[in-house]
């Protein structure tokens, strides 16, 4: 009998603890950084339950986040309107009873799924016509909150609350950064046959969002014959969209390098990645993995800037390199001036000197 009282206390306790819904966003990248607002929801509100609605090509990285209670997938491409999909989520999300929606996305149609859902609290910044599908509404200033993380991590506080305005006195040190959980990947090494005696220089040369954020295929190649000469391994990171990119480079570096593009799951690659000595990245996916995965960074932008997307590690061993030319950040998905000097500029000697120290 009391053990059946305890059971049914637990259960209404359960209940009673609030439950958020957070709509993720489409990109690996930043959905890596929302780590960081479901640590401060934590840190701001004891027992409260996060779940996530983000796209299925996403949901590995969000199960390595201990945070989340639950992932709730969909399959509507980025960009893609999908109404009926929306709205169908929508109603089957209104028995979950949440309290709160967080909308990261700025755009109308990513606040459609929690009005539909009749969330009672629905906050998000203002913009892209949404005005009347959001009722906690914030205004985004930017010279405030100028990074991604600053933007996603003050949606967790009231928009009143003084801590928003202090962005530029000094709180970024009790920011609590990504730290994605890593697991043994032994299977994965058996099955991919990896040596993994040799130290490992991990290299991540895609970026999903255009070729104006890939560092140049030669450069990438320079820096690793220095570390193969100095007796180290190279372990190539990327999607199937990445394999040739891969390829070309594992044709020039022969045995003491592998092509992982393609052939791993977002899971593996976080667990193999984890192995790594020492990440070269463009400004992407795996940038932010690698940083939340605390490993020493070489972070490389083009056509991006480190100011909006920095990669996320308090790693004494990250280092940022970007050209700071007049015409970057441009934001584009390939060079508009067809030169690429923001990328060209960031010669593989730099580089080379950084990974001496490692």
């Amino acid at each position: 009998m009391f053990e059946r009282k305890k059971a049914i206390s637990n259960q209404v306790e359960q209940t009673n603890q609030s439950a958020i819904l957070v709509i993720g966003p489409s990109w690996v990248g930043d959905m890596v950084m929302t780590q960081s607002l479901f640590k401060m929801l934590k840190r701001e509100q004891a027992g409260v339950n996060i779940d996530v609605l983000a796209p299925i090509w996403s949901r590995n990285v969000l199960k390595r986040m201990p945070e989340i209670r639950h992932i709730i997938s969909h399959s509507i491409q980025h960009g893609q309107f999908g109404w009926q999909q929306r709205k169908q989520i929508g109603l089957n999300l209104r028995a979950k009873n949440y309290q709160q929606a967080i909308v990261l996305p700025s755009s109308w149609k990513a606040a459609l799924i929690p009005f539909w859902a009749k969330i009672p609290k629905r906050t998000g910044y203002i913009g892209e016509l949404r005005y009347k599908l959001l009722n906690d509404k914030r205004k985004l200033d930017k010279s405030v909150l100028t990074r991604t993380i600053d933007r996603f991590v003050a949606l967790a506080w009231d928009k009143n609350d003084v801590r928003i305005g202090q962005y530029k006195s000094g709180l970024d040190p009790y920011m609590p950064y990504p730290s994605l959980i890593k697991k043994s990947p032994q299977k994965v090494l058996k099955f991919l046959k990896l040596p993994s005696q040799q130290p490992i220089l991990a290299l991540c040369p895609g970026a999903e969002y255009g070729v104006a954020k890939q560092w140049p295929i030669e450069y990438y190649i320079s820096c690793a014959q220095h570390k193969i000469i100095a007796g180290w391994q190279v372990w190539i990171f990327g999607s199937k969209k990445d394999f040739l990119v891969g390829a070309e480079i594992q044709a020039v570096l022969g045995k003491n390098c592998v092509n992982l593009c393609g052939k791993t799951t977002l899971l593996q690659a976080i667990d193999l990645l984890a192995l790594s000595q020492a990440v070269i990245s463009n400004d992407s996916g795996l940038m932010h993995i690698a940083a939340a995965l605390n490993k020493p960074l070489i972070a490389l932008f083009g056509s991006s800037s480190p100011n909006m997307t920095p990669p996320l590690s308090r790693n004494q061993q990250t280092h940022i390199l970007a050209s700071n030319l007049d015409c970057s950040p441009c934001y584009q998905r390939t060079c508009p001036k067809k030169h690429l000097k923001c990328l060209r500029e960031l010669k593989p000697a730099s580089v080379i000197e950084i990974l001496e120290n490692y």
